[in-house]
């Protein structure tokens, strides 16, 4: 239902679903496609998760790809394999070097005294 509400979340949680067969039987198409419509919506982890699913398949430009648009959304694990791709020739100096500030321009974005606060008392 949350789908059909253009939950971006929801269709996350489905491609979740239906990866590890959680409630539903295991269907990559079905899988893949709350994916892409989670990442075409914005859902960093859902782009991340595109991206690792291309490397395995050993498309490493489709990989990258995905990689620096998440990135570039703040996700740090995209950055974290766009590292090993610029240290193995997959992406250039340029194009790692315009996403880390992309990235930490989001990571900058999502500052806030406030939150800074609630993170502390979360770890304290």
């Amino acid at each position: 239902k949350a789908v059909e509400l253009g939950s971006v979340q929801a269709h996350y949680q489905l491609s979740i679903m239906y990866q590890l067969g959680q409630g539903v039987e295991i269907d990559k198409k079905k899988q893949v496609y709350h994916l892409e419509q989670a990442a075409i919506a914005g859902h960093a982890a859902a782009r991340f998760n595109l991206g690792c699913m291309e490397r395995e398949n050993r498309h490493a430009a489709r990989a990258a790809k995905h990689f620096i648009i998440a990135a570039k959304q703040g996700d740090d694990k995209s950055l974290a394999h766009l590292d090993l791709f610029y240290q193995n020739g997959i992406v250039s100096l340029d194009d790692f070097a315009a996403t880390l500030r992309a990235h930490q321009d989001a990571v900058d974005a999502t500052k806030s005294p406030d939150r800074e606060e609630a993170m502390a008392n979360r770890r304290a």
